[in-house]
């Protein structure tokens, strides 16, 4: 999909030498840039991912405490 956005100068300058840099198109580094920012703001994401984990695992039973004090600790933490 095709999308027209703004940035500031020295956003585009970076971007532009980044992209030359890593020898990508500047396309390929935006939607690189904007996957990785929304699958750091999407806790819940690697919650599930953790949840699946330790089910496939088969997490014992005294884990329990571990893993709601775990899920508190992701729940408060900026990704």
């Amino acid at each position: 999909m095709k999308t027209a956005v703004s940035l500031p100068d020295d956003v585009f300058t970076g971007a532009e030498k980044l992209a030359k840099r890593l020898k990508v198109t500047r396309s390929d580094l935006y939607a690189r840039a904007l996957a990785e920012y929304l699958s750091r703001h999407a806790p819940e994401d690697v919650t599930e991912a953790l949840d699946q984990v330790c089910a496939q695992l088969g997490a014992p039973e005294e884990s329990k405490f571990v893993s709601a004090a775990s899920r508190r600790v992701l729940e408060q933490s900026q990704w």
